[in-house]
């Protein structure tokens, strides 16, 4: 049967599946227009947090980018609740491609049969887990960075994905205050993240290797390119689990040594993740 685009989606819920960083984050944006936003994790507790968060941050978001006072958001931890008729479901796990193969398979199976089904996977393009998705052409990735305070949003396919879909949410994103980007090819890390592979390797190298502190490499960054963000702020607020498992994949892809490795795994033996935990390579508490 081929794939129909989802109809009244202003009428419908949309749905993010995993409740921590990213994932509240998106859902943040999600809620602008006063559309129903369902947060699930397996843990409760997390889409709790995330529903929280959001309600503390709404307001001033809504201030800031427009958007409506009413908001509707709900904490889940049955997938499918979460999905149940939702027009757009948008994974942020883990970058852990077992898992995500996994899920994609339950999103197959539970949400609505016209729903696109979106991975905010930074790394792996989605072509590496729909080998269990029976309809491929309604999957494709859709890279969020930090909003609010970064829009952009990476758009691209899996080599299967209608291509209506990608017409699709270039213009609807912009009604929740998102900015979307076209990714043309397939590309692991997409566009800015494979320039920011590049530049975030050396930072780690320098500090791992005891040529500088993380502290010296953010001011010299800050001050040459007249940048409020700089690396090791930047990934204390993606969060060092999440920036060790990116670089394991990239390296792995590269045929190289994660030679930052080791720093990374103590601080998060440590529980130093960053930004979530209160320490990172800065103390934030």
């Amino acid at each position: 049967m081929a794939y129909t685009l989802p109809a009244n989606i202003t009428d419908r819920p949309m749905a993010v599946i995993g409740g921590g960083t990213l994932g509240r984050r998106i859902a943040l944006m999600l809620s602008l227009q006063g559309a129903e936003v369902r947060v699930h994790d397996t843990d409760l507790a997390v889409a709790t947090a995330a529903i929280e968060y959001i309600a503390t941050q709404r307001h001033r978001a809504v201030e800031e980018l427009g958007g409506s006072p009413a908001v509707r958001l709900a904490a889940r931890d049955n997938l499918a609740e979460a999905l149940r008729d939702s027009w757009l479901v948008v994974e942020a796990v883990l970058e852990k491609l077992g898992l995500k193969q996994a899920i994609f398979e339950d999103l197959d199976q539970l949400a609505a049969p016209d729903a696109v089904l979106a991975s905010n996977s930074s790394s792996f393009s989605s072509s590496e887990f729909i080998g269990g998705v029976s309809s491929p052409e309604r999957v494709l990735n859709m890279h969020f960075y930090m909003p609010p305070d970064v829009r952009s949003v990476e758009l691209m396919s899996s080599g299967h994905t209608d291509p209506r879909i990608i017409e699709l949410l270039m213009a609807e994103l912009p009604k929740y205050a998102l900015v979307p980007h076209r990714v043309r090819k397939q590309s692991t890390g997409f566009i800015l993240n494979r320039i920011w592979a590049a530049i975030k390797r050396e930072p780690l190298l320098v500090v791992a290797e005891g040529v500088a502190e993380p502290q010296d490499v953010d001011a010299l960054f800050a001050d040459l390119f007249k940048s409020e963000t700089t690396p090791f702020r930047f990934m204390d607020k993606v969060g060092l689990d999440v920036v060790l498992d990116i670089e394991n994949h990239y390296c792995e892809l590269a045929g190289i040594e994660n030679k930052s490795a080791p720093m990374l795994e103590e601080y998060i033996a440590r529980g130093w993740l960053g930004v979530k935990t209160g320490r990172g390579f800065y103390n934030y508490a």
